[in-house]
Formats: structure tokens, C-alpha cells, sequence
């Protein structure tokens, strides 16, 4: 007597796998993850629109480093910035389109290491660094490496679960973007000031340096997730930004030393925020032990 056949189930790829959907080019470090699969067929013009955000901040970067080997330091850093705000959009655009792809995360940390590491470690040697040869080079290496070790680990911990500082809303270190910014500090005082001490080589060798090590730290930093203002403060808050961005059109060099300037004020306060933070979780996790250990007695 014969056998019926069996039937067959969906073949298995080897080597398929879900990706998470936070694999997009990333606007925050701090955005919730989901899951879902790459698609099999080819990429849509709707799909390609964050790349080729990506792919413009990356060319923005870049053409800094065009201009400031022609000396023209205010395009030069203002492309540096301009690239920055087309990575805070690219990702956002992206999860509104439902463009996530493995692509594009390998794509947006490529272009942030060379748009917020390279280009502002050449950028301020040939501003100011090259007056002291040996040693600032050394720190613009030192940006450099520091920014591409942040990306990098940034990437590996995508997956995982087990993350303090992302699951309380802060970020691990300063952003990359933002690092590139805090650089740029002395250069915003120097142009508008015209003071020769935010250009010594000396200094800026020493800035550099920090600036790199809050890149690569293990400290809590603030970020759009964890800052949660009060009802009854919105509406003066969206006047500030409102006034804030007239500001930046009108002094932009001022405007962004000024944010900087509180950005390292806020950072003390974000590491008591999260301390209370972590003290109260430690509280809860001991509540939690002890209610069985009651029960069982």
C-alpha cells in the first residue's frame, strides 16, 4: 500500500532572518524598536528618499572639507552643521515612510563618521591645529577614531535588549552630531568675538581631546526622550523655540555657542536625573524580591 505524500512546507533560507525596524537610517539613538522583515522585491523612490538624505549629509560634510582647504571657514563648518540637521531628519523620514533597511543603518553610520568625524578633525587642524603640528594632529585623529568607535558601538548594541540608558530615555555618551558641534565651540566665539585665544592651537588641542572622551564615555546623557516639560510651561517653551530659531537665523554664530554652552550646563543635570532614575529602580527591584520571600512566610 502506498504512502500519501507528505506535504511540504515554506522552504527556509539559510541565513533569513527578521531585522528590527530600527535598522533605518536613525534620527535619536533613544526610538523604540519593532520588527518586521526585509521586503524581496526592489526598492521603491519612496524607499530610497532617506538614503539619499543620508547620501546628501555625507556630500554636505564633505564639501566642508572642500571649503576649508580654500580657508572659507564659515561654509565649511556651516555645511558640517547643515549635514546635521539632515541626519536628524532622515531617520524620521524614514519611519514615516516605513523605508527601514539594513542598508540604510550601515549607510547613515558610514556617512556620520566621515560628516561628524572626519570632516570637523581636518576642518579644525586647518583652522587652527596645524599651528601645532605633532599634537594636533594627534587630536583630530584622536575626534576621529573616538567618533567612529561611538558609531560602531552604537550599531553593535542595536539588538539588544539589556540597554539602562536607552530603556530610561537617555543616550550612552554624546551623540556624534553633537560632538561635532561641541568642537566647533571656539571657532563660534572666535568669529564673532575675534579674540586670537579661541584659536590657539594649544587650547583647541585640549577641547578636542574632551570633546572625543564624551563621545566614547559610559555617561548618561540627555536626550528629546527623557526632557518632558510641564503643561504649564509648553506654550512658553514653543515661544522660546519659536524665538530661539529666529535667532539662529539672524546670529547663528552666537546662537549656536549659546546652545552648546547649555548643553554642557544640562549634562550635570542629566547624570542626577538619571541617578534618581537608577536609585529607584534599584528600590523597586528589592520591593519586587521581597514580595515572594512575604507570601512564602
Amino acid at each position: 500500500m502506498s504512502q500519501p505524500p507528505r506535504k511540504r512546507g515554506p522552504r527556509k533560507i539559510p541565513g533569513a532572518r527578521f531585522f528590527p525596524a530600527r535598522l533605518g537610517p536613525k534620527a535619536a539613538e533613544d526610538e523604540d524598536e519593532g520588527v518586521r522583515s526585509p521586503g524581496a522585491g526592489g526598492l521603491t523612490l519612496r524607499a530610497m528618499l532617506p538614503n539619499a538624505i543620508t547620501a546628501a549629509a555625507l556630500c554636505s560634510g564633505l564639501t566642508g572639507i572642500r571649503f576649508a582647504i580654500d580657508a572659507q571657514w564659515t561654509y565649511a563648518i556651516g555645511l558640517v552643521v547643515l549635514a546635521g540637521v539632515l541626519d536628524g531628519i532622515d531617520g524620521r523620514i524614514a519611519r514615516l515612510l516605513n523605508a527601514q533597511s539594513r542598508f540604510g543603518a550601515e549607510l547613515d553610520s558610514l556617512a556620520d563618521s566621515i560628516s561628524f568625524g572626519v570632516a570637523p578633525a581636518l576642518i579644525l587642524f586647518l583652522w587652527s591645529l596645524q599651528d601645532w603640528p605633532r599634537f594636533g594632529w594627534f587630536a583630530a585623529l584622536a575626534f576621529a577614531i573616538c567618533c567612529a568607535l561611538r558609531l560602531a558601538r552604537f550599531n553593535a548594541r542595536i539588538d539588544l535588549d539589556d540597554q539602562p540608558h536607552k530603556s530610561a530615555g537617555f543616550l550612552t555618551g554624546v551623540p556624534a552630531p553633537v560632538g561635532a558641534g561641541l568642537a566647533f565651540t571656539p571657532f563660534y566665539l572666535w568669529h564673532e568675538t575675534g579674540i586670537a585665544l579661541f584659536r590657539d592651537p594649544v587650547l583647541m588641542t585640549l577641547w578636542l581631546a574632551v570633546i572625543a572622551i564624551l563621545m566614547i564615555s559610559n555617561m548618561a546623557t540627555l536626550s528629546w526622550a527623557s526632557i518632558r516639560p510641564r503643561r504649564s510651561i509648553r506654550l512658553p517653551l514653543i515661544a522660546f523655540t519659536g524665538l530661539a530659531f529666529a535667532a539662529l537665523l539672524l546670529e547663528p554664530w552666537w546662537t549656536l555657542a549659546a546652545i552648546c554652552i547649555a548643553y554642557l550646563a544640562l549634562m550635570p543635570y542629566g547624570l542626577v536625573k538619571y541617578g534618581r532614575i537608577k536609585q529607584r529602580r534599584k528600590f523597586d527591584a528589592v520591593a519586587s524580591a521581597a514580595e515572594p520571600s512575604a507570601d512564602a512566610a
